[in-house]
């Protein structure tokens, strides 16, 4: 009989049905269970109201939250349709808040761009809903359908109002959509109430008012003219209404946006209709440089998309045209922060995306450009340095919104924008229309540009002094003032050509390699762990980190322009590491640390790589013979090895493998790999030129941002690579 422990079949998997998904791992579909994730169902229910504004069918969004701990959306968009869709036999209402990825927005072309996605975001909130009610007001009468944790039925309420706790009656063979009352001819929208549910979210009734309101001020400048109510019905706390949260109570801004307070009824209402450009007024807290700039326009881009094919049955890839909409407002002033906020389809995208990347490139190139044309003028020099983003974008003020028709997003908490043509489409309207503006023959906007263009001069040569005084302020630090690392294991010696320091990856080795080093002339210092990857971090992160940092203040020469060769403090730095792939990583992080910030140290030819033996053989003595170890550094020469002891009759014990260095005693560390007559070491060099692009290309490749070439690059040598090359 087989064991059950190990038996693997078809019987062992789990099929989860409709919404079963959702409430197993909540966390993949609105990112966290706490408040954060608690306020992503609310976006998700308002959103699907905006996106009917968006499409003109509605101008009005309430939402109430209820002194029970429930909270309301109502629209006065089309509603939710409410025939009964052919192909599953339910009504739009149950299909749209119960089918994970069967919404009304999907192939129907009803939607131009949709922000909250009706069927996905509409049927996880049911399904982490102790309660949902929904009513659609459509032809002539209101229709109504509950759910508890995403199953459709009936609850019995008390007079004293719904809850989630009321006697609830499934719908076993057929689901009804009821129909509760009547309104007037032409009359539409819909109502959603739910309550969180106490399984999933363990605070489920602590909404954030203040986010809340922030939102709701942020979908009225993306929306203009789109009426937002905020009506918080819990017990008001000092200071509840009108909380400080960056200017949310009080009166709207001469109609141009923000919120007016009811302080009877506790409402607050958010209307705005300027749009981008008087959003980045309301966010902007600095004098300007430059005025409101709101740059518009469009592109389209095929996209191949999965289309039901009603004749066959089938999903079949079709090729759509799509059609994006840009709207940038950026403005620049005297201070020297950054603030950007992005949108897709009015939903906020702190993590950026294609879209806002495509932005910040097309400003950037677009000012190098004009500031290359007037350098003359700005008396600009060669000796200067090189403008950079950060320049460009010190002091700027910018919302970036863009209007795609199903967009993708990376990740089912929609915080980053994926859609690939988004960054080119809104860099070419950027650069076009920011180039016109700058370009302009127009007095006020001539002046305008030359000071923008000042102050970004001004930032560079600010940035650029300020990152000298701090190299010459840390290296000053680390060579004069500051006492070494604890951890630092030095040696007596003074003579720099003969002292050795030796790297070595973990704790465990250093104890070992304490006692095998010769404390004369060879130095320790240990790191923890795989260090910060310095091709795609930057100068301050790499400062920053500890370990870097610590080896850059052993070595005492500096970094980067400032690195003096003969300030080093040990003639040969030695990167001891496992003979294994973490080893081996280990390696190359701490050979790009020395390659981007102490390139004088390789060029010399004063970096080495340990190379530590993989195998031990213990052989035994007879006769005259006696008793001998082996060390092999493969796993092709152990087997050489142990095929010419089997030829020569000696007898052997089984080759132990070592797993790090840490496994070897100090007397097997010191006679394999730090005593200089026994061991084996690796120069890391840089021959010419030639090598040395080479160099720079591989350690871009390898360690740098770009993941598609890194990709491509292991794909194509996969084939062929053995264990052997692994650590060549």
């Amino acid at each position: 009989m087989p064991d059950s422990s190990t038996s693997y079949s078809a019987r062992h998997l789990s099929v989860l049905e409709g919404l079963e998904a959702v409430r197993k791992r909540p966390g993949m579909y609105i990112g966290s269970t706490d408040q954060r994730g608690l306020m992503h169902c609310v976006w998700e229910i308002i959103d699907n109201g905006v996106d009917e504004a968006l499409e003109g069918h509605g101008d009005r969004i309430d939402v109430v939250v209820h002194d029970d701990g429930s909270i309301e959306v109502r629209d006065t968009g089309r509603g939710v349709p409410v025939d009964v869709e052919p192909a599953s036999g339910l009504t739009g209402v149950e299909l749209v808040y119960t089918k994970l990825h069967a919404g009304g927005k999907f192939g129907g072309g009803s939607y131009g761009a949709a922000g909250g996605l009706h069927g996905v975001g509409a049927s996880v909130v049911n399904a982490l809903s102790a309660r949902m009610d929904v009513e659609v007001d459509r032809g002539g009468r209101t229709h109504a359908m509950s759910f508890r944790r995403g199953v459709p039925g009936v609850f019995a309420d008390p007079p004293g109002g719904p809850s989630p706790g009321s006697p609830f009656t499934e719908y076993t063979e057929a689901s009804e959509l009821r129909v509760i009352g009547r309104v007037r001819r032409g009359v539409t929208g819909t109502r959603v109430r739910y309550w969180a549910d106490p399984q999933i979210f363990p605070r489920p009734d602590e909404y954030d008012a203040a986010a809340l309101r922030s939102r709701l001020r942020q979908t009225s400048f993306l929306v203009p003219g789109l009426t937002l109510t905020l009506a918080d019905e819990r017990a008001a706390e000092p200071g509840a209404a009108g909380g400080a949260d960056d200017g949310a109570s009080g009166v709207g801004r001469g109609g141009a946006g923000g919120a007016s307070g009811d302080a009877a009824g506790g409402v607050e209402t958010f209307l705005a209709k300027g749009g981008t450009r008087d959003f980045v007024d309301f966010l902007a807290s600095d004098g300007s440089v430059t005025d409101t700039f709101r740059l518009t326009g469009r592109g389209a881009y095929t996209e191949t998309v999965q289309q039901f094919d009603r004749a066959s049955g089938h999903l079949r890839p079709v090729e759509v045209e799509r059609t994006c909409a840009v709207d940038v407002a950026l403005r620049w002033g005297i201070g020297y922060d950054t603030t950007e906020r992005s949108f897709v389809n009015i939903i906020a995208t702190p993590m950026g995306g294609t879209h806002l990347t495509g932005f910040e490139q097309a400003v950037t190139r677009v000012l190098r450009k004009q500031i290359e044309s007037n350098a003359r003028a700005l008396k600009v020099t060669s000796r200067d340095g090189r403008i950079e983003k950060d320049d460009i974008l010190a002091g700027m003020t910018a919302v970036v919104a863009v209007r795609v028709p199903e967009p993708q997003f990376e990740g089912q908490t929609k915080e980053v924008l994926g859609t690939a043509p988004v960054r080119q489409i809104v860099a070419k309207v950027v650069e076009t229309e920011l180039t016109a503006l700058l370009t302009s023959t127009k007095r006020d906007l001539k002046a305008q540009s030359r000071a923008l263009q000042e102050k970004i001069v001004g930032e560079m040569r600010a940035r650029v002094s300020a990152r000298m005084h701090k190299e010459i302020t840390r290296r000053k630090t680390a060579l004069e003032t500051s006492t070494l690392p604890a951890k630092l294991a030095d040696c007596r010696s003074d003579d720099v050509a003969a002292s050795e320091l030796f790297i070595v990856e973990g704790d465990s080795a250093l104890g070992t390699a304490k006692n095998a080093r010769n404390s004369e002339f060879q130095a320790l210092l240990p790191i923890r762990g795989k260090i910060l990857n310095v091709q795609k971090a930057s100068q301050a992160d790499m400062l920053r980190n500890v370990e870097c940092s610590a080896i850059i203040q052993v070595v005492g020469a500096g970094s980067g322009r400032t690195f003096d060769l003969e300030a080093a403090r040990y003639g040969k730095v030695i990167l001891m590491t496992d003979a294994d792939v973490d080893g081996a990583h280990i390696r190359t992080l701490l050979l790009t640390l020395f390659f981007r910030y102490m390139r004088p140290m390789i060029e010399a030819g004063r970096v080495f790589a340990a190379v530590p033996p993989l195998h031990r053989i213990e052989v035994s003595g007879s006769g005259r013979r006696k008793k001998e170890v082996i060390y092999t550094y493969s796993d092709d020469e152990l087997v050489r090895t142990l095929r010419r002891l089997e030829r020569q009759g000696r007898g052997f014990k089984e080759p132990q493998r070592y797993k790090g260095l840490g496994e070897m005693d100090a007397h097997q560390l010191a006679e394999t790999t730090m005593e200089p007559e026994h061991r084996t070491l690796r120069r890391i060099t840089l021959g010419d030129e030639a090598e040395l692009t080479e160099a720079e290309n591989v350690f871009e490749l390898l360690m740098g941002s770009a993941v598609e070439p890194r990709r491509d690059f292991i794909i194509a040598g996969a084939v062929d690579v053995d264990r052997e090359r692994i650590d060549a």
